[in-house]
């Protein structure tokens, strides 16, 4: 199918489910697409969105996907999901792993964008026998190095994303403000359609909407991107790993920059049985650029 096709997705059946304990305890919103008849013994995908993300930001995904059965989670902290704390690195793969074990998944392809990658690594080193392969998309896995240097946010001086505007007239607001603007501009339109419509809720407060991932949460959770060194994890996946990385940072690029990509350029070596895929002429939004390359890989084609 080639990229130009258009294909509309059908809806999705919405779940919940409770992960964690105690303090940390708090219910995931999930949303499923049955397999077709045809495609019953298929192996399950399970999708996991990036940081500010949300589940339905794979609706465009799913029709290239053949009828397989897909699972996609709305992380703690993000879309329909519980806003409980904590939002870490560590916890983010905590919670994808109880999920995970309640589905009884087994021989599943783990698919994650971004901080979504970096989980589905975690819940794949706890669980061996939960999977057959996993598809990376720009996972956010740095250099050890990095973790190991890591230096914390200069004291008083909020996280760029803390100061994200939060109150919109509705959906469509959103979308007529982005549509035109890096790195929106560069999204296929019906994703960025997804992105806006499932990424905000009714103002508790107010008219309009907020976004379903608050500014103060998204924030915290790339202060913490250097917290959590899992290479230890890495090196325990021993099912297959396709690493799909946008375009390379300069060397003395800084910042939130996802123009290119966040993650180690060596990080397939680092998995028994990885490889790595290079695209040079994407951003870190592979996913929502193209949906059926996403999809391509996903299917191991």
């Amino acid at each position: 199918m080639t990229a130009e096709a258009k294909v509309e997705p059908t809806a999705p059946i919405e779940h919940r489910a409770s992960v964690g304990s105690g303090a940390e305890a708090v219910e995931l919103a999930w949303f499923e697409w049955p397999a077709t008849a045809a495609r019953q013994d298929d192996p399950v995908l399970l999708l996991v969105h990036a940081t500010g993300f949300h589940a339905r930001c794979w609706d465009r995904v799913v029709p290239h996907l053949d009828g397989r059965r897909v699972l996609a989670i709305d992380v703690r902290g993000h879309g329909r999901s519980g806003k409980v704390p904590p939002f870490s690195w560590d916890r983010f793969g905590a919670d994808l792993t109880d999920f995970v074990r309640q589905q009884d998944l087994s021989g599943a392809i783990g698919v994650g964008h971004s901080m979504g990658g970096h989980s589905v690594t975690q819940a794949a080193a706890a669980l061996p026998d939960a999977f057959s392969r996993l598809v990376l998309i720009d996972p956010v896995i740095m250099a050890p190095e990095v973790y190991a240097a890591r230096s914390d946010w200069p004291e008083g001086e909020p996280h760029p994303t803390a100061k994200r505007r939060n109150h919109w007239a509705d959906w469509q607001e959103m979308f007529a403000r982005f549509e035109t603007r890096m790195p929106f501009a560069a999204w296929d339109r019906s994703v960025l359609e997804d992105y806006c419509r499932h990424g905000v809720l009714p103002d508790p407060d107010s008219d309009g909407f907020v976004l379903a991932c608050p500014p103060e949460i998204e924030a915290s959770i790339y202060l913490g991107s250097s917290e959590r060194d899992i290479h230890a994890q890495v090196e325990q996946v021993q099912v297959p790993v396709t690493v799909v990385r946008a375009k390379e940072r300069a060397p003395d690029q800084e910042g939130m920059d996802f123009s290119t990509s966040p993650t180690w350029s060596r990080l397939a070596s680092r998995f028994p049985q990885g490889r790595d895929v290079h695209l040079p002429d994407h951003s870190h939004f592979i996913p929502m650029e193209d949906p059926a390359l996403a999809a391509e890989f996903i299917l191991g084609r």
